[in-house]
């Protein structure tokens, strides 16, 4: 483990160079950027802010596993690198870790498991980064980020400083946050902490989590559920290295429980889960799938063939083929259920 992520380190100098974008975002859509920066310290975060007030807009880059770019990014892009995990405290209800912005998610998540910091196990195997997930407010398995969140340390680009944020302040919701609403390219988020609860209790409320057989004894550990989600993963999702994606495209929409019976009264089949507050989370892909989009191909964009949420870029699609599925997939779902799917990745 290294030590602190928001170490005072010696500043490298930000010189904005063009930058091919292909390879940096999840969905493989050759997309360039005329000014492109890493930030590999947080004592350059001063000088981005006096760049970004030269070069606007300013689109801050982590993981790109949320992103739909153009062919040509305007103003500037800034790739957050920031590296380092750490344990905070040891208390007797909770384990608080803090990591970097710029750490791979499943690659922190890992990393806990192996140090016995149990919590994350059901977000493994999620593409981003660590300063990504907040933005998401990511969740899996019936695990949320927000369930695990401390507080984060960001910069404020236009105040050129930092600020501490605590969950109020970042304003979660389902698949939301404060980070989504605010002028983009405001924030860069340096460091996250989470509370990681002691006891550890497995959370297995997923059928797929349920009949997964790593999972079948009586007292499954992390390690084991860990493991079984990224079975899961990987036998449902497509690695983005071998076919471009974004992961889920869409939210699974959330309905008032009158709307669901309703729904439900006309197509029996309907896969629903009841929520806290009395509504009910639709699962997107079901209703796609049923739409038959699942495996279909408009242009060089495709609807996945074993996970309708996932649209996936054949072989040189670019964004307009990706939106134009999105928008064929969005009527056919309003126009048989009534419901408007809302996209997840953020379109540049």
């Amino acid at each position: 483990m290294s030590n602190s992520p928001v170490a005072d380190l010696a500043p490298d100098s930000l010189l904005p160079v063009v930058q091919d974008l292909t390879r940096l975002n999840t969905l493989g859509l050759a997309s360039e950027a005329g000014a492109f920066v890493t930030l590999k310290a947080p004592a350059q975060l001063p000088a981005l802010s006096a760049l970004a007030r030269q070069a606007s807009p300013l689109l801050v880059l982590g993981g790109g596993s949320n992103l739909v770019l153009p062919e040509r990014v305007p103003g500037l892009v800034a790739r957050v690198a920031f590296k380092g995990v750490r344990l905070l405290e040891a208390r007797p209800d909770a384990w608080i870790v803090e990591a970097a912005g710029g750490e791979s998610w499943h690659g922190f998540v890992s990393a806990c498991i192996a140090q016995g910091w149990d919590g994350l196990e059901n977000l493994a195997l999620i593409p981003g980064t660590v300063g990504a997930a907040p933005v998401q407010n990511i969740g899996a398995y019936g695990v949320e980020l927000e369930e695990r969140f401390h507080s984060l340390t960001a910069w404020d680009v236009r105040e050129a400083r930092y600020v501490e944020m605590r969950a109020a302040d970042c304003r979660y919701s389902y698949r939301d946050s404060a980070f989504k609403h605010d002028a983009p390219g405001r924030w860069v988020i340096v460091s996250v902490r989470f509370s990681l609860p002691r006891p550890w209790r497995p959370v297995l409320g997923y059928p797929d989590l349920q009949r997964h057989a790593k999972l079948a004894g009586e007292s499954p550990s992390a390690r084991d559920v860990f493991d079984a989600v990224c079975d899961i993963r990987r036998a449902k999702l497509p690695d983005p290295a071998v076919i471009g994606n974004a992961g889920s495209f869409f939210k699974n929409p959330i309905v008032p429980a009158a709307m669901r019976d309703a729904l439900t009264d006309r197509h029996p089949g309907l896969v629903s889960y009841v929520q806290p507050d009395g509504r009910y989370k639709l699962a997107a892909g079901w209703l796609i799938d049923q739409c038959g989009w699942k495996g279909r191909t408009l242009g060089a964009a495709g609807v996945h063939d074993r996970q309708a949420l996932v649209l996936v870029n054949r072989g040189g699609a670019t964004a307009a083929d990706i939106m134009g599925l999105a928008r064929a997939v969005q009527d056919a779902v309003a126009a048989r259920y009534g419901v408007r799917l809302e996209p997840e990745p953020v379109v540049v």
